[in-house]
């Protein structure tokens, strides 16, 4: 593997970062945080003219059939200005299970909408047990004639209410199922849920008694939890990338602040003790990323051990983010209590992704497995 990035990633790093400073500034943020959708139609279009929505998808269903690793680059960006909005429920989450499990046919009619900016679509796995495995999934599709029908609750589902379909996970007498569940159809209710993580709207999923056809299924019946392991995976990477992006926001915002902001007559970064903190926040924002681009090489290329990359990577960032924007708070000090000041969005952010796709302890006891396998 290689340790560095292409000029290419590069460059479409700095293109990203460009584009993402002048589009979404925390004016735009604020004002997402307290919309009920979460984002704007303008903002969603121009990043689906850049070919942001296709970025890894295959070139056939009208993406640009790049890697997880150039997605990573695009994400850092992205988690620095705390973009809010349906690009990683739909691209990530939802446009990874279709990619994954769809039949051909299903991915000629749902990934070229989904490259277009079209269509948006979402991921349903958790439930009231709030487990990431194959034992959280007791949502039962009973087999309906041809067809199916479903009834439960998934909870936590980002996006859910702007969504145009809901790949949501159950348990099939075959195995597992991934079903295309449209938002309008009989029987569906969305609830927004009050989070502290305003910029990534999450939502309750009611299903009662949702008829479906047999052509709502993605694939075949019996795709196994190694399908939908595989589409967690990819999204524990995706969403590590954007994690490591805030952190790094946080450390430069700490450091320059550290820089200016004076008491007894000199800058607090000439004192040890915000020196050490600053320190301790550069090792965790480093770790985190180099846990991350491993996991994404890992994952890109199908490494054996790609699961115990994600999880490493996943268990990692939780702590550092949660960690280092913790820490920002404390250099800043009191200004950074305040409403005003914008460390306690990234703070909420790295809070609320910090649960997603299992904590520390429940990756890090996913390490253990895979260790001792």
């Amino acid at each position: 593997m290689d340790f560095g990035f292409t000029e290419e990633q590069e460059l479409l790093r700095q293109s990203a970062a460009d584009f993402l400073n002048n589009e979404c500034p925390m004016s735009y943020v604020r004002q997402m945080m307290e919309d009920e959708r979460g984002y704007a139609d303008a903002l969603w279009q121009k990043m689906a003219e850049l070919g942001w929505m296709g970025l890894i998808l295959p070139e056939q269903y009208g993406g640009s059939g790049l890697s997880l690793i150039d997605m990573v680059v695009v994400l850092e960006e992205m988690g620095r200005v705390v973009l809010p909005g349906p690009f990683f429920s739909t691209v990530v989450l939802g446009g990874g299970a279709v990619a994954e499990a769809g039949s051909e046919e299903q991915k000629q009619q749902l990934l070229p909408r989904i490259a277009s900016g079209q269509f948006k679509t979402t991921l349903a796995v958790l439930e009231d047990n709030a487990r990431w495995d194959a034992e959280g999934v007791r949502l039962r599709a009973e087999q309906l004639g041809g067809g199916y029908r479903l009834s439960g609750v998934k909870l936590f589902v980002p996006d859910a209410h702007v969504a145009d379909m809901i790949v949501c996970a159950a348990r099939t007498a075959e195995g597992f199922g991934l079903f295309l569940v449209d938002r309008q159809q009989a029987g569906v209710s969305i609830s927004l849920l009050k989070t502290m993580d305003q910029t990534r709207k999450l939502c309750e999923l009611r299903l009662d008694k949702v008829e479906l056809g047999p052509d709502a299924l993605l694939g075949s019946p019996g795709l196994d939890w190694d399908g939908l392991s595989r589409v967690l995976d990819r999204s524990k990477v995706a969403l590590c990338a954007e994690m490591v992006g805030g952190a790094q926001r946080v450390l430069d915002m700490s450091v320059e602040y550290a820089k200016i902001r004076e008491q007894f007559g000199r800058p607090i970064g000439s004192f040890q003790a915000i020196q050490h903190k600053c320190a301790d926040m550069l090792v965790q924002v480093e770790s985190a990323k180099s846990a991350t681009y491993y996991a994404a090489w890992a994952v890109s290329n199908a490494a054996p051990d790609a699961a115990l990359a994600s999880a490493m990577a996943k268990a990692y960032c939780s702590d550092a983010y949660r960690k280092v924007s913790a820490d920002g708070i404390q250099v800043h000090g009191g200004i950074g209590f305040t409403w005003e000041h914008d460390l306690h969005i990234y703070f909420k952010r790295a809070k609320g992704s910090e649960v997603t796709f299992g904590d520390a302890t429940w990756n890090r006891e996913l390490v253990a497995r895979h260790t001792l396998d």
